[in-house]
């Protein structure tokens, strides 16, 4: 994934009208103090499971709870009362402080697994959240209740508008897929992927896609800077569009194991949409997703693959990254620097919210019925305005069908501390 908010290449760039109602879903963790008195450990995240027992040797953090004295409305959490903050002005977005009680699903979330991505993003926090990260590594085995009432007593909300005042966005997704590669070119991998090549910086933009593919002063330049070669120019595209993947890669000696490609750059030419393109010729919107109906019409119209592929000119560079088997949990690292969470962390426009931000997320009306706690880990190119986030949905096939129907209206909450 990238790692500076400019140019990140993948994330979709649909948009539709939207419109809002709200779902919910129930779970319950054990207290702090019970599983710290039983050191129950199986019962604890694998991300958490580093903190416990500093967490067991610090007692509990108390709940929040209303100054004596001070009325707390109905449907009101103690501690969520007094004047609300005036409305912030974030660059491109407008934050409008509201009380807990308007975050749809926010009593009924499995908070535990958000803290994953929550102690993540405090390996690299923003200036606002380094000094709560103490609080949420302790917090990591806490229930979901005292969590909840940590969040009330240290952090508002505020909802997320344009500066226009619009609180409707758009919420896509975006995953990382797995595709089978060859170390060497030949036996029908001819498609390679690059690492940056060392003249990028003294030419913006540089070469196009077409150029990379046709000028031998492209070509020269990206020699012997290959990482491996893939089958199908059509998942090249894919993975270019993602930013990131992980390679079932055949070796030079035969041998086979698992690496992850991430993001270490673009040619900085501007990101064209295939599908639109598709469109624009009359082919129809796609129904099946991407990489399959892509694939489908290439083997319709052979004689045209190539000029579908060149209607995108930004090009994807690449670092080759071992996995661990920790590794294998997460995705790739996002623009913040962090390893992504399947599920609990987004894209989004930095210039709205900043990377390591906690959002309370809501969207229905599509593929996903979400009201969850995310993080805000990362951006992309098409990841631009003031409501709008790509939802990393995990690694694989099963997550890239997820992420292929993702297209849904969307609201935002920013947890930003008092």
């Amino acid at each position: 994934m990238k790692t500076s908010s400019s140019n990140a290449p993948r994330a979709s760039s649909k948009s539709r009208a939207m419109t809002f109602p709200w779902i919910s879903k129930k779970a319950a963790m054990p207290s702090l103090s019970s599983i710290c008195s039983a050191r129950s450990m199986r019962l604890v995240p694998i991300i958490a499971m580093v903190t416990l027992l500093a967490s067991c040797a610090s007692p509990p953090l108390p709940p929040s709870s209303a100054p004596a004295g001070d009325p707390v409305a109905p449907g009101t959490r103690a501690g969520d009362s007094g004047p609300l903050p005036a409305p912030m002005v974030q660059g491109k977005s407008r934050w409008v402080a509201v009380r807990w009680a308007e975050l749809p699903g926010f009593e009924e979330d499995t908070l535990f697994e958000a803290w994953n991505a929550w102690l993540k993003s405090c390996e690299r926090p923003g200036p606002a959240f380094a000094s709560l990260c103490g609080d949420i590594r302790r917090l990591s085995i806490a229930s979901a209740d005292e969590q909840r009432n940590w969040m009330v007593k240290r952090l508002q909300p505020y909802r997320v508008e344009s500066s226009q005042g619009a609180a409707d966005g758009l919420l896509t997704s975006y995953y990382e897929p797995v595709l089978k590669a060859s170390r060497q070119p030949g036996a029908g991998y001819e498609v390679p992927l690059y690492r940056p090549p060392a003249s990028l910086g003294s030419r913006k933009p540089w070469f196009s896609r077409q150029e990379i593919d046709t000028l031998p002063e492209a070509k020269a330049a990206l020699k012997g800077r290959e990482i491996a070669w893939l089958a199908d120019p059509v998942e090249a595209m894919s993975l270019h569009i993602q930013g990131s993947g992980r390679l079932n890669i055949t070796e030079a000696d035969g041998s086979q194991r698992v690496v992850r490609v991430a993001y270490a750059g673009t040619n900085e030419q501007p990101f064209r949409s295939v599908t639109q393109w598709l469109l624009e010729q009359g082919e129809g919107r796609m129904t099946a997703p991407w990489v399959e109906s892509t694939k489908a019409w290439v083997a319709k119209n052979p004689q045209r693959a190539q000029q579908m592929l060149w209607s995108n000119p930004r090009y994807t560079f690449f670092q080759e990254q071992p996995l661990s088997e920790l590794d294998t949990a997460f995705g790739p690292k996002g623009a913040q620097g962090v390893a992504l969470t399947p599920g609990r962390s987004i894209a989004v426009d930095p210039g709205s919210i900043p990377y390591g931000t906690p959002v309370w997320l809501a969207s229905r009306g599509g593929a996903l019925n979400l009201q969850k706690l995310v993080l805000a880990q990362d951006t992309g190119s098409a990841i631009v305005g003031a409501v709008r986030a790509d939802y990393f949905a995990g690694t694989g096939p099963e997550a890239g069908l997820l992420a292929a129907r993702v297209n849904q209206p969307l609201r935002l909450w920013v947890l930003w501390p008092k």
